[in-house]
């Protein structure tokens, strides 16, 4: 996967990535008082190829000038059939604010639907208000059973194919 949204580059995550996307998505986190759970909810920046790519997902990450300044993934979950979890979409501040953040999710509920996958879920926390914006203007509606525990707020949203 390769795309461009302005300036910014969209490619599928390398192994060369895995530090850069680490420290991009602690720094967000930290950003709005999230901890960085390298041995939890976290462990798949660490383990890319088996947590998104041998299941069938996906992970990309966001350039500006060659820096790592965003990520997006995705992975097939069961929670139905064809259902698949958005996770680890963030970008760092300095790229906010420009429309990436819906281009994004846009691209990815594209790629979701060209494999085949019918329904999104994605769990995120009330203190990242700008994600719940999104999500809930792109027609991401209120469910229940939140897995993460530092999240809050569990959204899905059924594709028209």
């Amino acid at each position: 996967m390769q795309d461009q949204f302005g300036e910014f580059v969209i490619r599928a995550w390398q192994p060369s990535d895995r530090q850069a996307v680490a420290e991009v998505i602690r720094s967000v986190l930290a950003e709005y008082g999230i901890g960085w759970e390298p041995d939890g909810a976290d462990r798949d920046v660490y383990e890319v190829e088996t947590a998104y790519l041998q299941l069938g997902g996906a992970f990309w990450v966001v350039e500006q000038q060659g820096q790592i300044v965003g990520t997006a993934a995705f992975y097939p979950v069961n929670r139905g059939v064809g259902t698949v979890e958005i996770r680890k979409m963030y970008l760092l501040p300095q790229v906010r604010g420009q429309g990436l953040g819906r281009w994004l999710l846009q691209r990815l509920e594209q790629e979701i639907a060209a494999q085949g996958f019918r329904e999104i879920w994605i769990e995120t926390a009330s203190v990242l208000k700008e994600a719940v914006k999104l999500y809930e203007s792109s027609g991401y509606l209120p469910a229940t059973g939140i897995e993460t525990e530092r999240c809050d707020l569990i959204y899905s949203k059924v594709l028209d194919i």
